[in-house]
């Protein structure tokens, strides 16, 4: 199954994506030089509105900037790096949708998904505590996993 990650980045979740055995193709406006798999550098929305190229695809993976809902937004003002009023999740929605195409948005705990699944990276045996918010037009089952990992001291 092919697997479009927009918003990539440097491809932390298009990693795991490819480890459970999809064809990963990202795109972003930046990071394209340490992108591990296929990649467009462009901006999602008018990738978004590109029927032919959406066609190609199974799945839609969105992770929006999340400077605007995150809790740390207030650090990065204090210290003179203005977090950006810039919301993309309404019009990444709007366009995923109109794609007819599952989805996952992910994002960040506070942003406005809808009916969302909360994960930790911990759960999945990796050595951090970050929580994301998935929202998606399919149903997200979640699964308790167990893990040797241990917290260091």
């Amino acid at each position: 199954m092919k697997l479009l990650d927009l918003y990539c980045g440097i491809g932390g979740a298009s990693v795991g994506y490819a480890r459970a055995g999809f064809e990963v193709h990202g795109v972003d406006l930046k990071h394209g030089k340490r992108y591990p798999f296929m990649y467009n550098r462009a901006d999602v929305l008018d990738v978004l509105r590109d029927e032919n190229f959406i066609d190609q695809f199974d799945v839609i993976h969105a992770s929006p900037p999340c400077q605007t809902h995150s809790i740390t937004k207030h650090l990065r003002n204090a210290q003179g790096k203005l977090t950006s009023k810039l919301d993309l999740i309404p019009q990444t929605r709007e366009a995923l949708i109109a794609s007819g195409k599952p989805y996952i948005i992910e994002n960040v705990p506070g942003s406005p998904l809808i009916d969302p699944v909360q994960l930790c990276g911990s759960s999945f045996g990796l050595k951090v505590r970050r929580h994301r918010l998935f929202e998606s037009n399919m149903p997200i089952k979640v699964l308790h996993v167990i893990t040797n990992y241990k917290v260091g001291l």
